[in-house]
């Protein structure tokens, strides 16, 4: 654990470090995102009108941050390994440690992220609450869902050299369909395509550290969608491990 701690910083530093502003880029680009989409999506489509009973923009900035750290680190972690394999392959060193690196070295700006969501919040009337203290298991099971992904989605991307850029276009996707811009239950989407989307694991994070951060629900409420998304972690674990083992001896040859 030492290891991907060390080598997450230096990665943090190496990837700004030609950049005039360096590591605020890590922050500044996510807050210009922010400030866009509501502009777009509250102040011009909504027009400010509140969700879940609070303002527009911390019932957005509470959903984006989280989804902002799934979405760098399931892309970074699905090339880690086609980056890094010629020279791990020099060296005593695990292969299967690479995707959680990528994980790691992306917390800090998730952090700074979840600050600026709980100032918003309390700018906006959100204060703290009991259910609060439940964001700790959906930010465990957002860390076992990128771990699981990365280490299927850089075995892959090794694999097939194009996946890595169809899975930049799913995740466009997704960001529309992972209830980061949108209440899907309070929408006019039909019942059965509401809970089609609600099969997206991204979704059950997003609106996780809602209904914990707004006090709107907790995760043992929804059996059903807890059952489906630590199901879908398992098989994308247990398929991703069996893949890396059977493959791993040939990276460097397939790269």
């Amino acid at each position: 654990m030492g290891i991907i701690l060390r080598i997450s910083r230096y990665e943090d530093q190496a990837s700004y470090q030609s950049h005039y502003l360096g590591l605020m880029w890590e922050y500044l680009y996510p807050l210009i995102q922010i400030a866009i989409y509501w502009l777009v999506f509250g102040v011009g489509l909504k027009h400010g009108k509140p969700l879940q009973g609070i303002g527009y923009l911390p019932w957005m900035v509470i959903g984006i941050s989280p989804w902002f750290f799934m979405n760098r680190a399931t892309l970074d972690a699905s090339k880690s390994i086609f980056q890094r394999v010629n020279m791990v392959a020099k060296m005593k060193f695990p292969i299967s440690a690479l995707p959680t690196i990528k994980v790691v070295s992306n917390l800090s700006s998730f952090w700074t992220m979840m600050v600026f969501s709980i100032f918003i919040g309390l700018l906006n009337g959100v204060y703290p609450k009991v259910s609060w203290f439940q964001w700790i298991y959906y930010f465990f099971a957002m860390i076992c869902l990128l771990v699981a992904l990365g280490v299927l989605n850089s075995c892959i991307s090794v694999l097939v050299r194009d996946y890595h850029i169809l899975l930049q276009s799913l995740m466009r996707m997704l960001f529309y369909m992972s209830g980061v811009l949108f209440n899907f239950v309070t929408t006019s989407f039909p019942a059965p395509f509401v809970h089609l989307l609600e099969l997206n694991p991204y979704y059950y994070i997003v609106s996780g550290f809602r209904e914990s951060f707004i006090g709107t629900g907790w995760f043992w409420q929804r059996p059903v969608m807890t059952l489906e998304f630590w199901s879908f972690v398992f098989i994308v674990l247990l398929v991703g491990s069996h893949l890396h083992f059977k493959f791993r001896s040939r990276f460097v040859d397939l790269i």
